[in-house]
């Protein structure tokens, strides 16, 4: 069982940066794969980054490519998401989640993702 708890968010103005971080409790966290994802009310939850348990690779939502980044640090039990150049569009609940079993890459797919935190409201104002 992993325990995912998302922190970090907040207003910030268009062009802004934040960082979230998503602390993790459980003993599988070092062994797991990463996301974050995001969802705005009416939509369904979108992909926004995935890093897998060694941290060598890391894959992201094409759109977002070059402005967010994940990592993470398994000493910790945290991963993060550095969000720069935020924009309005960016507005939404940010999610943790991780997967159950080793898995050696990431998924795109919010279904492969076993556990969830409670979400982290980003609000970016123009």
């Amino acid at each position: 069982q992993v325990q995912l708890l998302e922190s970090g968010g907040g207003l910030v103005q268009a062009g802004d940066s934040l960082r979230l971080s998503c602390a993790a409790s459980g003993r599988t966290f070092s062994s797991t794969t990463l996301g974050w994802f995001r969802q705005t009310p009416g939509k369904e939850r979108e992909f926004v980054a995935a890093i897998t348990w060694s941290g060598s690779s890391t894959g992201y939502a094409d759109a977002l490519k070059g402005r967010f980044s994940i990592s993470r640090d398994n000493d910790k039990n945290t991963v993060y998401l550095q969000m720069n150049s935020l924009k309005p569009e960016d507005t939404a609940v940010y999610y943790c989640a991780a997967i159950k079993e080793y898995r050696s890459f990431w998924y795109r797919a919010a279904r492969f993702y076993d556990y969830w935190g409670q979400g982290t409201q980003v609000s970016v104002s123009s």
